[in-house]
């Protein structure tokens, strides 16, 4: 992989959407019991492209040849808000159902009155599996909690489905490969317990990912001559969309790709799929300034004018979820042109350079990225030589989100 994933921030349930003033100027809001959060008209927000979403969901279900996708929502829905992403898909066919890693984000959906099957990949312990169980979320286990479980169905009176996860290499969760048919025997005969799936995660290394495949099916080969249910056999993520057919079994598990965003930069020039980024990210120019030769800006004097120059302050920081890294390369488009950001990206604010005359003013609307050419997030991402993962699952939760 070109860029490493780094540790995800912990998200949480969608923010409310905020219709945003148009006007560039300020107001000052007092905060009314009953009216929502008081924003600035500056404050940037997340736009989520609905129609976007579905359209990626198509073009996913064309590429695995029809089988059925079990779409990874995880994270706060990659940015975009667990709760808006699956009530955006989850009636189209092609979606068999939800997963996530956090407990709080597969109850989230449920309390939300999301009905199709939610998969929790997070670990479970006994009590968070009565949890699940009684919310009808479906767990990933990979560990002898068998007992537990047949108990657990015996209490409700209802069969508890189950995916269980297999280590073929990736070495993170799952049980070993080479000690996973006797646990798959033990559940496969729990009464009460059904196994509904049995899944793998592929490490991205292209070499080993065939040996990888290769372990699961012998696994998976093996167990079904004996007459095991081992349920749908999903493996295949968004990066194995594009590298591995083989990797398709019987259902899919992209995350990435339903967002309409490319994994991986050289993803986009093989024309197996045309996604579009169901995700931007906006702001208001807050002020522009001109800069005299000498002159510097940002923390450290990162920046010193080597001429006069016009600078736009964005109210749009590494708290907001943009990189402290998209200093070194980032651009940002204000009224349909790419300018680069300079200086530091701090707390709150960023620095976009215009150049010698104030091709800008305050209040115009400022792209951080979105689904155009040039200023789609895998653009900025490239840009900095950063992860396009970080720009999305980086996002404050807490930013509105409007849907469009």
């Amino acid at each position: 992989m070109t860029a490493s994933r780094r540790m995800f921030l912990k998200q949480w349930a969608a923010a409310p959407a905020l219709a945003l003033s148009s006007g560039a100027r300020a107001v000052a809001v007092t905060a009314v019991p009953g009216r929502g959060p008081a924003r600035s008209s500056f404050d940037p927000w997340v736009e989520v492209r609905t129609d976007h979403l579905r359209h990626n969901v198509a073009q996913v279900h064309r590429r695995v040849g029809g089988r059925p996708i079990l779409a990874v929502i995880k994270n706060n829905g990659y940015g975009l808000g667990v709760v808006s992403v699956a009530r955006a898909i989850e009636r189209e066919p092609a979606v068999a159902g939800f997963a996530v890693v956090k407990l709080h984000e597969a109850a989230t959906l449920r309390e939300a009155g999301v009905r199709k099957p939610v998969l929790c990949m997070g670990p479970l312990g006994d009590s968070d599996l009565e949890e699940a169980v009684a919310r009808d979320i479906q767990p990933m286990v990979y560990t002898p909690v068998g007992p537990v479980l047949e108990r657990l169905a015996a209490k409700r009176g209802r069969t508890v489905p189950i995916h269980v996860c297999v280590d073929t290499g990736i070495g993170r969760v799952g049980v070993p490969h080479r000690e996973a048919a006797p646990l798959l025997r033990d559940l496969g005969r729990r009464r009460g317990v059904k196994i509904e799936g049995t899944m793998m995660t592929f490490t991205e290394d292209a070499e080993f990912d065939r040996e990888q495949l290769r372990r699961f099916e012998a696994l998976c080969g093996g167990l079904a001559a004996e007459g095991v249910a081992l349920g749908r056999r999903h493996a295949a993520s968004s990066f194995a969309l594009f590298q591995n057919e083989s990797a398709f079994l019987d259902m899919v598990r992209p995350g990435m790709a339903i967002y309409g965003v490319y994994s991986e930069t050289p993803f986009r020039g093989l024309g197996l799929m045309d996604l579009r980024p169901a995700v931007a990210l906006r702001a208001r120019v807050a002020y522009v300034k001109q800069l005299r030769a000498g002159d510097s800006a940002g923390y450290n004097r990162a920046y010193v004018a080597r001429e006069d120059v016009w600078m736009a302050t964005l109210p749009v920081g590494h708290a907001d979820g943009l990189p402290r890294a998209a200093a070194k390369g980032g651009r940002v488009k204000i009224g349909g042109r790419l300018f680069p950001l300079v200086a530091t990206v701090s707390a709150s604010h960023c620095i976009a350079e215009l150049g010698p005359e104030p091709l800008a003013r305050a209040g115009d609307v400022a792209t951080i990225f979105d689904g155009e050419d040039g200023s789609r997030p895998e653009d900025l991402a490239a840009g900095f030589g950063g992860s396009v993962y970080d720009l999305l699952m980086h996002l404050d939760p807490l930013l509105p989100r409007r849907m469009l």
